[in-house]
């Protein structure tokens, strides 16, 4: 088995094709698939944004649902989509309101379309997605060693939002744990959820959430090879959105 997993899109879709192309996939009937059979793997936060996310959904739904070729797990702002779709109050901010402006500007037989494939797509997937022909778990913003296994709140947090402490920095940025750098387990860790401008591995930790939508790249890591390949952005940069972790 061989896998790629790939990292925070947030509506970047032209660069997803790209990178899609640059790892061997051909596009058939509205999905990639690799010759070499080749699973891709999206490591959540698909939409919000970027410039496209609805174009995002429909084809990740169709790779995963649809033609069950791929693994995906839901980040934060998939979460609040979701109950966005849901018809839940959520405040349109942070980037949803670029996925929920592209939504409304839809008729209403296309409105229902792709909330429900959203919804299905959300509904279906695990909180982190365990590999075990891999040794690999992908998970959004990482997991702890010791919540492996485990499908509670306090897993569903983390996996979802990182090692947040509920204090904020000066910008107003959620203070996080390093995580990563206390990990000693013997499976591999793939997450994104906080952008960085090289995936940072750390241990059997890889952060491969390199930006994308703010300027840099977009960047899929390899297994069983351990090998990162990425794309350039197409958006402008936003030095102040990366971490610089000591």
């Amino acid at each position: 088995m061989k896998m790629d997993v790939i990292g925070d899109i947030h509506g970047c879709v032209d660069e997803l094709h790209e990178l899609f192309l640059e790892l061997g996939y051909m596009l058939e009937q509205d999905s990639y698939i690799h010759p070499e059979g080749r699973i891709p793997a999206f490591v959540g936060d698909i939409t919000d944004r970027g410039p496209d996310s609805l174009a995002v959904i429909r084809l990740v739904y169709n790779m995963v649902v649809n033609r069950q070729k791929a693994y995906y797990v839901p980040g934060n702002h998939c979460n609040k989509l979701y109950r966005f779709f849901l018809g839940n109050k959520v405040q349109e901010k942070h980037g949803l309101e670029t996925t929920a402006a592209e939504y409304r500007a839809l008729n209403t037989r296309d409105q229902k379309f792709i909330s429900k494939q959203f919804i299905t797509l959300y509904e279906q997937a695990p909180l982190y997605q365990h590999v075990p022909e891999l040794n690999v778990i992908v998970a959004h913003a990482g997991i702890k060693e010791n919540l492996i296994g485990r499908t509670d709140k306090k897993v569903k947090t983390f996996v979802l939002y990182g090692d947040i402490s509920g204090e904020f920095d000066t910008d107003g940025r959620p203070i996080r744990g390093d995580w990563a750098k206390h990990y000693h387990g013997e499976t591999w860790i793939v997450y994104g959820h906080t952008p960085v401008k090289e995936p940072r591995m750390v241990n059997k930790t890889i952060n491969i959430d390199t930006g994308c939508v703010f300027g840099n790249q977009l960047t899929a890591f390899r297994l069983p090879e351990e090998k990162t390949v990425t794309v350039p952005s197409k958006q402008p940069l936003l030095e102040e959105k990366f971490n610089d972790f000591p």
